[in-house]
């Protein structure tokens, strides 16, 4: 069977590899694979891995095989949760799963879901009606993350003020996820179209990173908002999210940054203005669950957000988009 397989850094093949084992595990055929920054960093070499490693962990497929408990039903559409855990860990214990240190990630540790059937624990798998439509199914994976990462948020009640700060697809669902909780949302990004997508999700303003203090200001009356969502992953937004909270806000840093020893925060302010940082990881199975709900519920709109699709075997032309088209948002491969 097919796989889009990282061999190297920068070097993607669409090769021939085994079909799956499933030995006790759910045989899985895919359907639609998203693809993703963490799939990106792979291929540049940014995150290591061992070579050759399957990408894929955004997975929408159907059960072919049940595994040993029968549960999915064979034919079952299904969410691939694309976490492993051992389960006996003192973060298992405590209903940390996501934590676990001897935990992996479909397509980073072990072999992913860029393919045309994976093997998979039934655990791992989440039933999805067939008639949600494909495209917006690919998005369900990152939205479970952004729950997640919801979930942390204190201050999220209705009536409060809020911001976004990148607004690409994890920024987008995060500002319907606050929207949906009755929150009042601005966003900022330096795209023009992804202002327009933004305010016809629901934002109140989006405006550009240079017009952001002044835009908050005047959206709060100068008290600055209850809760900012970091969603680029770069120490200058950072900072920014930190100078755009008011007194007592939450600042949540959904983007991942690395370490940086020139960087610069005003940390005074996190003092001065007694701010709660949150900074979420990854998504437990519940999240998913939540996550399908909100979609199927039509509370969090996720085909907006699909803009490119390409078959399997155009693994290659799908990265170039993803990393290189100023339009991309969700890109997927599809079986």
């Amino acid at each position: 069977m097919l796989a889009a397989v990282v061999a190297g850094p920068e070097r993607l093949e669409v090769a021939t590899v085994p079909p799956p084992e499933p030995a006790d595990r759910a045989v899985v055929a895919m359907e639609r694979m998203g693809l993703c920054g963490t799939d990106a960093s792979i291929l540049a070499g940014k995150i290591p891995v061992s070579y050759p490693r399957v990408l894929g962990h955004e997975l929408i497929g159907r059960v072919v095989r049940s595994g040993l408990r029968g549960q999915p039903a064979e034919g079952t559409r299904v969410l691939v949760d694309p976490s492993l855990a051992c389960g006996r860990c003192r973060q298992c214990r405590a209903d940390l799963s996501h934590l676990c240190p001897h935990g992996a990630l479909l397509g980073r540790d072990v072999d992913g879901g860029c393919t045309e059937m994976v093997a998979v624990d039934e655990a791992q798998l989440l039933v999805l009606p067939d008639d949600y439509p494909a495209e917006a199914a690919a998005l369900l994976q990152v939205l479970g993350t952004c729950v997640h990462a919801q979930t942390h948020l204190s201050g999220a009640l209705p009536g409060r003020n809020a911001a976004v700060i990148g607004l690409g697809v994890s920024g987008l669902l995060l500002l319907q996820l606050l929207r949906a909780a009755g929150l009042r949302v601005m966003g900022v990004t330096r795209s023009q179209w992804k202002r327009e997508l933004a305010e016809r999700l629901g934002a109140e303003g989006v405006v550009p990173p240079q017009e952001a203090a002044s835009a908050i200001a005047a959206f709060t009356g100068g008290e600055g908002v209850d809760i900012v969502v970091e969603a680029v992953g770069t120490v200058d937004t950072w900072a920014q999210a930190i100078e755009l909270a008011g007194a007592g806000a939450e600042v949540l840093l959904f983007g991942t940054i690395g370490g940086s020893p020139n960087a610069r925060l005003p940390l005074y302010q996190l003092y001065y203005k007694e701010l709660t940082i949150r900074n979420p990881r990854a998504a437990r199975h519940r999240d998913y669950e939540r996550a399908i709900a909100l979609a199927t519920e039509g509370m969090v709109k996720l085909a907006p957000l699909w803009t490119h699709g390409y078959r399997l075997e155009q693994a290659a032309e799908a990265f170039t988009a993803l990393r290189s088209d100023p339009r991309a948002l969700k890109v997927t491969l599809e079986v």
